[in-house]
């Protein structure tokens, strides 16, 4: 379950819930866990969520990556 305020969306974790899913979910890219874990700096630790957990995610803009970049880093 998603909300909006202030720049970030509020997620419900379900039990199994990780982070790299989560990132999957709202970016489709694992590799921005960092920016979910960032804004729950009280969660940092936990790896497996449990259901319940009030989590925010936060809403980034896209960005055009680079056509010159090479594949592994896009």
């Amino acid at each position: 379950m998603l909300s909006m305020s202030d720049g970030y969306a509020e997620y419900t974790t379900k039990k199994g819930d990780a982070y790299d899913l989560l990132a999957i979910a709202a970016y489709d890219n694992e590799k921005m866990a960092g920016h979910i874990i960032k804004a729950n700096p009280q969660y940092m630790k936990t790896l497996v969520f449990e259901a319940g957990v009030k989590l925010k995610i936060p809403i980034l803009e896209k960005t055009k990556l680079p056509a010159s970049l090479p594949p592994w880093r896009r």
